[in-house]
Parts: C-alpha cells; structure tokens; sequence
C-alpha cells in the first residue's frame, strides 16, 4: 500500500474527549466485534472442519451436555485452542493506557472498568485487570456438580478432537463443565450486579464493538444513559443501539481507541 493509499487517522469526537476530561469513572462495555478484529471467530464461526455437522446451539446448552458431555468439552476445547492462537489487538493495549491519559490530561486520578461479553481472556492478555466477564469465560471451567472453579489438566489438544473427556474436580471429583454461560442459562448472579453497579457509578460508559442485540447486556446502556450519564459508541457500523447513545463514532476498535489514548495525550498542557 502506497503513502497515498493509508487512510486518515478517524478524528476523535470533541464531545467525547470533554466528557473523559470531566470523568473519574470510566466503564467500558466491549462486544465480539472487539476480539474479531484479533481474529477469535464466534462459537458459531468456529464450526468449521470437523464441527461442521454440529448445531453450536446444541454444543452451548445443557440439553448437549447431557446427550455428549465428552463433544461438548472438545469442542470448547477446540474454542480455547483458537484464542490462544489470537494475539491482542491494539484496542486491547490501547485501554490500559486511557487511565493515565485522563488522568494525566484532567489532573485528577481515573478509574477504568471493564464489562465484556467475551468469552476470551484477550482483555486480560492486553494488561487490563479490572474485566467483568457477563458471560464466562474459556479459561475458568468450574465443577458441574459443586460450582467450584476448576483448572485444566494441560493445554487444549493441536488438532480437532470430537470426544475429550471433561476433567475431575479436585473438590468433589465431580466432572468440570466450561465456565461459559450457556443458551437458556441465565448470567451470573455476582457479574451481573457487578456490571449493573459499574454502569449505576461510572461518569462515562464506551460501548465497543457490541451489535446491541444480546440481553440482557444490551440493557446496560440504556440504563446508564437513563440515569444520566453519557453513554458513547464505538463501531464500524450502525448497531441496535445506535439511536439510543449521545454518540455513534464510526471507526474500529483497534482504530479508534489508540487514537482516543493519542488525542487524549495531545491535549495536555
């Protein structure tokens, strides 16, 4: 690509940059569409090669964990196979660094906050430590039958398996399932007050890559614009809750969120 051909650097919302000026508490709400751009394909992108012939739907649910509990762990295992594969993009370094930028440009000390979706430990591998994770995740098995947190026995096979037996828990002896939320289950009880309290306190809420279609996740924009704060959208497209934020910026995770850190660090003295 010549010089020519780069694109321009998206130009930073000015209204976003006095809001995180103002901010003591930033909370960032991040979608698929954040780890997509490191290339972790969806569950449902994931079937591919020897999984191909499943329903995802059937795989992340306990009706398939009851007919195939061996299935289901491989192919969670082939899941957890992928993200290590995945590298952190530069959206996920970027956020560590938006606490001192604030901080730096305002005066005053800056917490930031983590609410992902995600399945992935890409924001943890990215240096962020304060992550709520709504829907589990593929690194934190927990018994099946005791509900304590587990550990894998090794890492995940190379080479697609279809059967891997789950393993034991060293509680109980029960048998580990994945620590993801599956369909027809409801979120964790501590994520979600968590995530409600985090939107309730916060000054700014940033909602990245989300499609806005998923509940109860979806609602926590809503109620953080609802009880007055402001609510900005980071997202190549258009998403469902577009109309319902005080800004759609249209740029990219791995695009907008370096520049956000950049235009931040401009702005001091």
């Amino acid at each position: 690509m010549t010089a020519s051909a780069v694109p321009n650097p998206p130009v930073v919302p000015a209204a976003l940059l006095n809001a995180l000026r103002q901010a003591h508490r930033l909370v960032i709400l991040t979608g698929a569409g954040m780890s997509a751009e490191s290339g972790v394909p969806t569950f449902r992108d994931a079937m591919h090669g020897l999984w191909e012939q499943f329903d995802p739907a059937e795989l992340a649910s306990q009706e398939g964990w009851d007919v195939d509990r061996d299935r289901v762990w491989a192919w969670y295992e082939w899941r957890r196979r992928l993200v290590q594969l995945a590298r952190p993009n530069a959206g996920h370094l970027a956020i560590p660094r938006l606490a001192k930028a604030i901080g730096e440009l305002s005066g005053h000390d800056v917490k930031v906050d983590l609410i992902t979706q995600n399945v992935d430990d890409l924001h943890e591998r990215g240096g962020s430590r304060r992550v709520v994770h709504l829907h589990g995740s593929l690194f934190e098995p927990r018994c099946y039958l005791c509900g304590r947190q587990g550990q894998f026995t090794g890492p995940p096979p190379v080479e697609a398996v279809e059967k891997i037996p789950p393993p034991k828990c060293k509680h109980c002896n029960g048998v580990l399932r994945p620590g993801v939320v599956w369909f027809g289950e409801g979120l964790p009880d501590h994520a979600w007050s968590h995530a409600e309290q985090l939107v309730t306190d916060c000054d700014v809420l940033l909602v990245v890559g989300t499609s806005g279609v998923v509940y109860p996740a979806a609602r926590l924009p809503v109620m953080a614009r609802a009880n007055g704060k402001w609510v900005y959208e980071i997202n190549p497209t258009r998403s469902e809750l577009s109309d319902k934020v005080h800004l759609h910026w249209q740029t990219t995770a791995a695009i907008g969120l370096p520049e956000l850190v950049t235009a931040l660090q401009l702005q001091v003295g």
